[in-house]
């Protein structure tokens, strides 16, 4: 019988999916930095999901851009309905780590969050990021919008010329329209280097500066 944990590199198929629960996690809807609500409409500003490999260190990258209103970690991509971390780390769920970004398009461009995203991860591993291997580690954009969609694919285009400059591999990420359903991480993990200042952060970019200047959504 093959254990949790069998299936880190590569997705499952839906039939195959752990069954996951019909409930969301317990959550204290108060972001730990922002102090901002992590569950809300959030009328008048834009959203996006982005999977940089551990959830913890890519939170972090993004709640200290200005014009970044709330962020939150989670579960996206796959089949599994409001996994567990554990669930999520055995490869079972088809889901990512991924970070919810809330943001005032009228103070931040998503050309600055792109770059963020570029920037300080490797797009190029496929099922990793670091010595943290599995699926759910992989490279995602998950767009709420066309705009921010067409954005992605441009921005993808003009680092992967700029990586290759360097002599560098391909781009393996996810850009998803529309995005999947965002299923929010336990509470424990919510801002977890906020919590935790001395906690692990595997975060590493490839050195290679990502063009600016990108449309914004």
């Amino acid at each position: 019988m093959l254990g949790i944990g069998a299936y880190k590199q590569r997705l499952p198929r839906p039939e195959d999916a752990l069954p996951g629960r019909a409930t969301e996690m317990p959550l204290r809807n108060r972001h730990h930095v922002l102090d901002a609500p992590l569950r809300d409409a959030f009328p008048g500003m834009a959203r996006v999901q982005f999977g940089m490999g551990c959830f913890w260190g890519a939170e972090r990258v993004f709640w200290t851009l200005p014009g970044v209103v709330s962020t939150a970690v989670g579960y996206a991509g796959g089949y599994t309905p409001n996994p567990t971390y554990r669930e999520v780390c055995s490869g079972q769920t088809g889901h990512a780590e991924v970070v919810q970004v809330v943001y005032d398009p009228a103070k931040l461009g998503f050309d600055a969050l792109l770059k963020a995203f570029w920037e300080r991860h490797d797009p190029t591993q496929g099922m990793r990021q670091g010595n943290d291997a599995g699926t759910q580690y992989r490279s995602a954009i998950y767009c709420e919008t066309q705009a921010q969609y067409d954005a992605a694919i441009a921005s993808r285009d003009a680092f992967q010329q700029r990586l290759r400059e360097a002599g560098l591999g391909t781009i393996t990420t996810d850009i998803v329209y529309p995005a999947p359903a965002f299923h929010y991480a336990e509470d424990e993990h919510q801002q977890y280097l906020s919590k935790n200042p001395a906690g692990y952060c595997g975060l590493g970019g490839t050195g290679v500066s990502c063009p600016i200047g990108l449309a914004g959504a």
